[in-house]
Formats: C-alpha cells, sequence, structure tokens
C-alpha cells in the first residue's frame, strides 16, 4: 500500500469526532452481530421453525416506520445526543436479557419481545451515524470517511458471529450476553466522549415546524430530486431481494442447505463480512473520484448474479467465495449510495433525508417474511433464483427509467460534491 493511500485511510482519525466515533460504531456493531446470530440459532434450534426465523429477522427492522422522525430529533437535538440515547437502550435491552439467561427464564417468547423492542430503534442506528459523520468531516473527505466508517460494520460482521458463536457454545447465553451488554455500553461512552461541543448541533435551517412536517418535507425533497429517488427505490429493492439472502435466512441456509453447525453459520457471516471490507477499503482509497450513482447500480447488478451463483453453489466452499463477492458488491454499492444523499440533501435536509433513508429498510422484513412463506411452499432454491432474477431486473428498469439523473458523470448523482 502506497504511502498516499495510508495517509487517505488514516486522514479522517485526526478529527477528534471521528476518532471517538469508530471504536464506538464498532463496539457497538460487534454486539448487535453477537445478538443477531445467538438469537437466531436459538429461535431456529428451539422452535424448528424458517417462519419463525423470518419473523425473528422481520422484528429487528420494525422500527423502520418511525425512523424519519429520529432523523428529525437529530437534527433537532444534536445527532450525537440522539445515537448516545439509542445507544443507551441497547444496553438497558441487553442487561435484561443478561439476568433471564443466567436465570434460565429464556425463550423463544422473551427473545421475540426482546427483538420488537430493539427494532423500533436500531433500524435508525445506521441514519444517525452516517449523518453525525457528514456533520463532523469536510466535504471533500466524505467519501473516503464513510468508507472508513462502514469497515467498523464489517469488522464486527467478521468478528462479532464467530465471537458470538464461540461464546454460545462454550459458555452459554448468560455469559454471552453480559459480553453483549460489555459492548454497548462501551459504545454508549466512547460516542459520547466524541466533542462536546456537537452533542447539541442544531442543522442549519430547522424551524420548529411539527415532527411529520418536517419529516413530509424531507419526503418530498427525496420525491422531487431524481437521483435521491432512484437511491432510495434501489435501496428497497436491495433490503427486500439480496439482504435476506445473505443476512436473515443464513441461518436457515447453513443448518438446511450445507448441513453445518453454528461455527459453520458465523464461517459463512464472517465470509461475507470480508468482501464487505475490502469493498469499503476499496471505495476509502478511491474516495472522490468515484461517480456515486453509476458504480452504486453497477454493483448492484453484479451483486444480484454473485447472490445467484451462492444459493446455487453445491458445497460451502464455493458458497464462500461468492459470499466474499457478495459483500464486496454491497459496500460498493451502499457507501456511494449513502453519500449521494448525503451530499444533494446539504445540512438543511441531512437528517430527515436519511430517515426518509431507512424506509427502504423496510423492504427487508417484507423480503424476509414472504421468503419464509415461498420456503415452504416451493423450495429455497426456488425462492432464492426469484428474488435474484427479479431484483436485477428491477434494477435494471431503475437504471433505464432514471438514466439521465444517474448515469452522466456531469449528472447530480454523480457529482463530486
Amino acid at each position: 500500500m502506497t504511502v498516499q493511500a495510508r495517509h487517505s485511510l488514516l486522514s479522517p482519525f485526526r478529527v477528534r469526532a471521528f476518532l471517538m466515533q469508530w471504536p464506538a460504531d464498532l463496539l457497538t456493531n460487534v454486539g448487535i452481530e453477537m445478538e443477531i446470530l445467538i438469537l437466531g440459532w436459538y429461535i431456529l434450534v428451539e422452535t424448528q421453525s424458517v417462519l419463525l426465523l423470518t419473523v425473528f429477522g422481520a422484528l429487528r427492522y420494525l422500527g423502520t416506520l418511525i425512523a424519519p422522525l429520529f432523523g428529525m430529533a437529530g437534527d433537532r437535538l444534536g445527532h450525537r445526543n440522539v445515537l448516545c440515547a439509542m445507544r443507551g437502550s441497547y444496553a438497558l435491552l441487553a442487561s435484561g436479557m443478561t439476568i433471564l439467561g443466567f436465570a434460565g427464564l429464556l425463550g423463544p417468547i422473551p427473545v421475540l419481545i426482546a427483538a420488537a423492542l430493539a427494532g423500533l430503534i436500531r433500524p435508525s442506528d445506521l441514519a444517525m451515524r452516517n449523518a453525525l459523520v457528514a456533520v463532523t468531516m469536510p466535504g471533500d473527505q466524505l467519501m473516503g470517511a464513510m468508507g472508513v466508517a462502514r469497515t467498523t460494520a464489517d469488522f464486527s460482521r467478521i468478528f462479532g458471529p464467530l465471537l458470538g458463536a464461540a461464546l454460545m457454545a462454550s459458555t452459554g447465553i448468560g455469559v454471552s450476553y453480559l459480553v453483549i451488554a460489555a459492548c454497548y455500553l462501551s459504545g454508549v461512552t466512547l460516542t459520547g466522549m466524541g466533542g462536546a461541543g456537537l452533542m447539541h448541533r442544531r442543522a442549519a435551517g430547522v424551524g420548529n415546524a411539527s415532527f411529520v412536517q418536517e419529516v413530509m418535507e424531507g419526503v418530498g425533497f427525496v420525491w422531487r430530486t431524481p437521483c435521491a429517488h432512484a437511491g432510495m427505490w434501489l435501496a428497497v429493492l436491495v433490503n427486500a431481494t439480496v439482504l435476506p439472502l445473505t443476512g436473515g435466512l443464513m441461518p436457515y441456509i447453513a443448518r438446511d442447505v450445507y448441513h453445518l453447525d453454528r461455527i459453520g453459520l458465523g464461517l459463512l457471516a464472517a465470509c461475507f463480512s470480508v468482501g464487505s471490507l475490502i469493498g469499503s477499503i476499496g471505495v476509502s482509497l478511491v474516495g472522490q473520484a468515484m461517480p456515486a450513482a453509476r458504480v452504486m447500480l453497477l454493483s448492484t447488478l453484479v451483486w444480484h448474479v454473485a447472490v445467484l451463483a451462492f444459493v446455487l453453489m453445491p458445497s460451502p466452499y464455493g458458497g464462500a467465495v461468492m459470499l466474499v463477492l457478495s459483500g464486496i458488491c454491497q459496500s460498493v454499492c451502499m457507501v456511494p449510495l449513502a453519500v449521494m444523499l448525503l451530499r444533494v440533501s446539504g445540512e438543511q435536509y441531512r437528517g430527515r433525508v436519511m430517515g426518509v433513508r431507512m424506509f427502504a429498510i423496510y423492504g427487508l422484513p417484507m423480503g424476509l417474511l414472504l421468503a419464509g412463506w415461498l420456503i415452504g411452499r416451493v423450495g429455497f432454491t426456488a425462492m432464492a433464483v426469484g428474488y435474484c432474477v427479479a431484483g436485477f431486473a428491477a434494477a435494471a428498469a431503475i437504471l433505464g427509467w432514471w438514466w439521465r439523473a444517474v448515469w452522466p458523470l456531469n449528472s447530480q448523482g454523480n457529482a463530486a460534491r
């Protein structure tokens, strides 16, 4: 790696707020990934129901419907303030699950209730951290900083599932949740240390209108901005088609398709995350030279092909290779998408637009629930192939419909700032 490349990767850490936010995001994500793997495997083993597994996955995104309100709260009260409060709630929930685990009172119903409560808040975490990066970083460093920030999710998806599987197998769910709660508490502390001057920063141009009115202004901004409109539909698409296959359904794929145990599940999840990490680092190095809208659309098309190859692989070894490629495509799609939305929305609409962006995640629980229903009727392979083919066709349609806004290098979606 050249000196210039190392400089571009390390440059965001010269900003104190980012220096504190990166480990805070990493620890929070490690806790989340451990929790997802442990509880997903627990639900599948205890209930023997793939439908309940998809219900568990869907409940984790319950709060997508109210995500714009969190975005507006961030604009009004300060993104760091809101993020600290959200992460404090994760720690409280994890502490409660720790007590239930040690007391032997945990069961499918408490797990689903905890997933629903966390699901009201946690979907907005990504929007808040992205908005916070945009607030604290200079505009000419935004693409690189977003790529580096995404590595926290990638690292956690590599080590979180492996750590969760190892702890669950060796110590049980009580100790596992004790570690999860410690990760959340550390994340809250570091988030608050990111800069007192930014705790109560209010976005410029935010008025005193009602939350609903200002959220609708964010929706209106997206609707009348073609590249943002295209980006939102693309986010809905990937959440509904490819992400269920590489996320919520992974316990089912590991156990029932590849006949692996929970360690094998952790390794498959880690392969996807290794690819995502490679993609995030690549985006960080390319930075401002990347035409955001064009790259996100091309990577979406390749992503669907890679996931299709994954579900058709006869062995977990070939599947692991395709998961690495899928992870690369995910980062090369989602980081430019987030940067494009942050650039075109500006400071006035930033929190609200990122909140509206979280609406797109609602495609994931819908895709998971439909997948669980289809698997029982047509089988896993037919369902997965249908998802990938339909997703590829829809991505091509988005490219064709919004061609002028997302493809030319001089279009708003591909502008460097």
